[in-house]
C-alpha cells in the first residue's frame, strides 16, 4: 500500500527532531502493510475515519482511502486540537 504524505503532514515531518523522524519513518513502513498493523487506534467523535499511531509522545493520523493518507504529525498534547 502507498502511504501519502498531506503538505500538512510533510511540513510537519521536515520539522520533527532527527531522532522522532527515524521514529515516525518506521512507522510509515509499517503502514505500507495496511490492515496488518499493530497499534493503530480507530478514532471517534469529530475524527471517526481517522487513525492513529504513537511513538513516544507523538502521534501519527492517518485515514485510509485506497492508500493510507497521513494528515499530521505532532506531539501528542496538540495533534487532536484543531
Amino acid at each position: 500500500m502507498l502511504v501519502v504524505l498531506t503538505e500538512r503532514a510533510e511540513a510537519q515531518f521536515t520539522r520533527l527532531p532527527i531522532t522522532i523522524k527515524t521514529r515516525v519513518e518506521g512507522i510509515f513502513a509499517r503502514l505500507r502493510e495496511w490492515p496488518e498493523v499493530s497499534g493503530a487506534k480507530a478514532m471517534r467523535g469529530d475524527l471517526a475515519g481517522y487513525y492513529r499511531i504513537r511513538t513516544g509522545d507523538w502521534r501519527v493520523l492517518f485515514r485510509v482511502e485506497g492508500d493510507v493518507i497521513v494528515v499530521r504529525i505532532e506531539h501528542r498534547k496538540e495533534v487532536y486540537n484543531d
